[in-house]
């Protein structure tokens, strides 16, 4: 059973519900878009979870305060698609001339405020030298404890940039677990003030070594995803791996009304990541740890 495909799967932004809550959720969102989009049923699917919040904050989020839990959406067939390709919006196009104004001027004000207020944890990550090197080392775990099976790691919001930062770091090491399919969901690290960050670390932006395949899936009305799309930002690896950037509608809905383009389970039940992970458990063939020394 441990040369099953796995999906690994590590949360982003915010307080959480407690870790086994938040996992089943997880994964019921996701076997929940596989029946809806596919007529799939997986009662079976091998899945994992990396749990950060508890790092951060003092207690879970309890039910009475969570006015963003998981439950079946309404409705029967496949949620909504994005049509066309992941063309800039407007937002996209202002920011685009405030991240070339701060380049000039050396200062990312607008990104120090969007991350201060409005992405706190992204804020404490690079303040906290012991809480970035902690939650680094929670993905770490999962990935020596999975070490040999297929991979697809879904990272959501910081979880995306956590990854990231990891595969990079693992590199170093001179081995990594071959992750078979990244996906990214409403990642941030499109922003000007991620994208230094990442730069000053790990040097020139691109896919990690270990990457063999990155989906990109963003919802164009997700402050998360705003700048500059994923494949303009990060090259291809030696092997020549890019990203792809695939728009999709995060039709995810409150209990109470009101909606979260960003919110993890409208983009876990979306048919771009069903697709994802369908063509993932499908695949022939286990993966293997990939020597890096001699890339």
């Amino acid at each position: 059973m441990q040369d099953r495909p796995l999906i690994l799967g590590i949360h982003g932004l915010a307080n959480k519900p407690p870790k086994e809550e938040k996992q089943a959720w997880w994964a019921a969102a996701i076997r929940e878009g596989l029946r809806r989009n596919l007529g799939q049923d997986r009662p079976d699917l091998a899945f994992d979870f990396v749990y950060w919040a508890d790092l951060r904050y003092d207690a879970p989020l309890s039910g009475d305060h969570n006015r963003e839990p998981y439950y079946p959406a309404r409705g029967r067939g496949p949620f909504p698609s994005a049509d066309g390709a992941c063309a800039p919006t407007l937002t996209d196009r202002l920011y685009r001339i405030v991240e070339w104004a701060q380049e000039k001027t050396g200062r990312l004000v607008l990104d120090d405020f969007i991350i201060e207020h409005r992405l706190d944890d992204l804020w404490g990550y690079y303040e906290d030298s012991i809480f970035r090197a902690a939650a680094r080392d929670r993905l770490r775990e999962a990935l020596e404890r999975h070490a040999g099976r297929p991979l697809l790691i879904a990272a959501h919001s910081m979880g995306s940039l956590i990854a990231y930062d990891v595969l990079r770091q693992l590199e170093r090491d001179g081995r990594c677990p071959r992750i078979d399919h990244f996906v990214t969901l409403g990642a941030p690290l499109g922003l000007a003030e991620i994208k230094h960050r990442l730069a000053e670390e790990h040097g020139a932006l691109r896919v990690p070594y270990a990457v063999a395949r990155w989906s990109n899936l963003g919802d164009r009305e997700d402050v998360a995803t705003v700048g500059t799309t994923l494949a303009e930002a990060y090259a291809p690896n030696v092997a020549g791996v890019g990203v792809t950037d695939r728009p999709v509608v995060n039709a995810y809905r409150r209990p109470r009304g009101g909606v979260n383009p960003h919110k993890s389970y409208g983009y876990l039940r979306t048919p771009e990541f069903s697709q994802a992970v369908a063509a993932f458990l499908e695949a022939e063939g286990a993966a293997a740890d990939v020597e890096l020394s001699s890339v």
